[in-house]
């Protein structure tokens, strides 16, 4: 299946059926009167996180969705049907964006959310409704109503705790494959990844965590060059960054000047957040120039990098202790910030006064 995380959709909701204009008329019965019914409510457009779905590309071969028209009015006071409803479905972690690109509709971060994208037009009265002791016979009705129309954006953002970023061929879709059970493509050369992947990290006892793999950024990513900075979308909701570097490379120190610089020019909160710098490919390096970038990446950071060797797996487990760690904090504030929230919607205020 093809990675899509991007797709612009047309929606259109139904309009509403037409009132009736109609009489009562029955043999032996002396008054009839106007027994026009309405006309039904023309049907919404929604859009709906599901589980089982983890790209867009079901919006790529179809980009028009309108709903159902409701129906017209009938005779015997007779409300018409409601037109049928459209729900989109889309992956957890789907933004709706109006068509400037800007305005955010809706973002659905769990299974079960909706929104409603476009509202159904309202049926129109039948004749029955405008009755009156000075108009005892209305010959009028009301049209449906238009539903709406807009042109939308859906945008992607995987739902992931931990993401690995660091320029081509750093060592991160090695990394992910022998985390988890994800099979990304690996080869010797750059920008093998070319599109996000997702693996499940287990530490056992029930614990995990979702370690997300973007492509590797380049210098001016942010200006389109290489595959760009399109996908750093994917690691905005991350709990943390994972900066891996090659160590084996000609230039480790610049490498990670190169991608903090594409971070912090991407902005949207992802250079703020906290960073665990790996040193990566220890089995081909030369011990004395990890030595040297030990006491470089101190000076600079304040801190010595968690060394680790793909290949090997040597350092992986303390590797996923720490980001593990590092995860579990940050579900465990947003648990605490989620039911404080919950607390004050009831009214709670967290004391209780003095007896």
């Amino acid at each position: 299946m093809k990675f899509l995380d991007q797709a612009k959709v047309y929606v259109k909701s139904g309009w509403g059926g037409p009132g009736c204009v109609s009489f009562r008329r029955e043999a032996y019965v002396e008054f009839g009167g106007p027994d026009g019914g309405d006309g039904g409510d023309g049907g919404d457009v929604w859009v709906e996180a599901v589980e089982g779905l983890n790209t867009l590309i079901d919006y790529r071969y179809q980009q028009h969705f309108k709903a159902e028209r409701g129906h017209n009015g009938a005779g015997r006071n007779r409300t018409g049907r409601g037109g049928e409803d459209v729900v989109l479905r889309v992956p957890v972690g789907t933004q709706v964006f109006d068509e400037d690109k800007e305005t955010l509709l809706a973002d659905l971060t769990e299974v079960g959310q909706r929104a409603m994208l476009a509202k159904g037009g309202i049926g129109g009265k039948g004749n029955a409704h405008f009755k009156s002791s000075r108009n005892q016979a209305p010959r009028i009705s009301q049209p449906g109503e238009a539903g709406e129309e807009r042109a939308i954006w859906l945008r992607l953002k995987l739902i992931a705790d931990a993401g690995l970023v660091g320029l081509p061929n750093a060592g991160k879709s090695t990394l992910l494959s022998v985390a988890s059970r994800a099979h990304p493509k690996i080869a010797s050369y750059p920008f093998t990844t070319l599109h996000p992947n997702l693996g499940v990290v287990e530490m056992g006892t029930g614990n995990r965590f979702v370690l997300a793999d973007i492509p590797g950024l380049i210098e001016g990513a942010h200006e389109g060059a290489g595959i760009g900075d399109r996908f750093l979308g994917h690691i905005e909701r991350c709990a943390l960054l994972v900066h891996l570097i090659d160590a084996t490379g000609e230039d480790p120190m610049a490498a990670y000047d190169t991608v903090r610089k594409e971070l912090e020019a991407y902005g949207a909160g992802i250079e703020g957040k906290r960073e665990i710098v790996v040193l990566n490919k220890l089995d081909a390096a030369d011990p004395e120039i990890v030595e040297m970038l030990d006491t470089e990446f101190k000076a600079k950071l304040g801190d010595v990098p968690h060394h680790l060797s793909g290949a090997t797996q040597e350092g992986l487990k303390d590797l996923l202790k720490v980001i593990w760690e590092a995860v579990y904090t940050r579900r465990e504030e947003e648990k605490r910030l989620k039911e404080e929230a919950e607390r004050e919607e009831r009214g709670e205020t967290g004391w209780t006064p003095d007896r």
